[in-house]
């Protein structure tokens, strides 16, 4: 006979197989869910400061400000199996004579689907107001669409060499992160997979960055 130990140790195989056959099973089915995600950017307002663009930042240099506009529609990457999604725009230009590309991002935004609003960092009253917005819905429709007008940057863009003014040929570009319940986390696409559809639109019109931003001269 079996002894207490070996039943409990096969027991224990058997549940932690059937757990994982079905934890690759909810994994694979994301890729039977599609995604269409679209979004447009656009440049508002831009600046180039000399200063300290950082509170720890030891000395003056050339940052760059940029305000921006943007309609994004996320929705579709929201299902069953998602936990959170990671939204964030960065500024993108060419830099060196191998077609290389300066990326920095500006901002960011952790959107949590409905089963996992408890663990966003917000205060009580906007906690209520996504779980009211939630109820009785598995998959809320409204999230993942944004809309922002005006928008003030997160993060200033600097440049190792301090200078960055009248910087050519730069885009606003939209992506994610998709962080699933269960499975690897995925990104946005280059180009389409299956039912994976890359972003629709979601890059600015070229732009260049103006020259530093000079004081009044007629104030003392």
């Amino acid at each position: 006979m079996h002894s207490s130990l070996v039943r409990v140790q096969n027991a224990f195989g058997f549940f932690t197989t059937v757990a994982f056959v079905v934890a690759a099973f909810i994994a694979t089915s994301d890729f039977f869910a599609p995604r269409i995600p679209s979004g447009t950017l656009k440049t508002t307002n831009l600046q180039v400061i000399r200063g300290r663009p950082h509170m720890y930042s030891t000395k003056k240099e050339e940052y760059a400000v940029m305000k921006f506009n943007m309609e994004a529609d996320l929705s579709t990457l929201f299902n069953w199996n998602t936990k959170s999604v990671f939204v964030y725009v960065t500024a993108e230009w060419p830099a060196g004579p191998a077609n290389e590309t300066d990326s920095a991002v500006i901002w960011d935004s952790i959107i949590t689907s409905p089963s996992s609003d408890h663990l966003a960092n917000i205060g009580p009253a906007t906690l209520k107001k996504l779980r009211k917005s939630a109820k009785g819905k598995s998959i809320d429709p409204s999230r993942g669409k944004l809309s922002l007008k005006n928008q003030r940057p997160k993060y200033q863009i600097v440049h190792p060499s301090g200078k960055i003014a009248k910087t050519e040929d730069l885009v606003l570009r939209l992506h994610y992160n998709v962080q699933p319940w269960v499975g690897v986390l995925t990104w946005d696409l280059e180009s389409d997979l299956g039912l994976w559809k890359k972003v629709k639109g979601g890059v600015s019109k070229r732009f260049a960055l103006p020259a530093v931003k000079q004081k009044d001269a007629g104030k003392k």
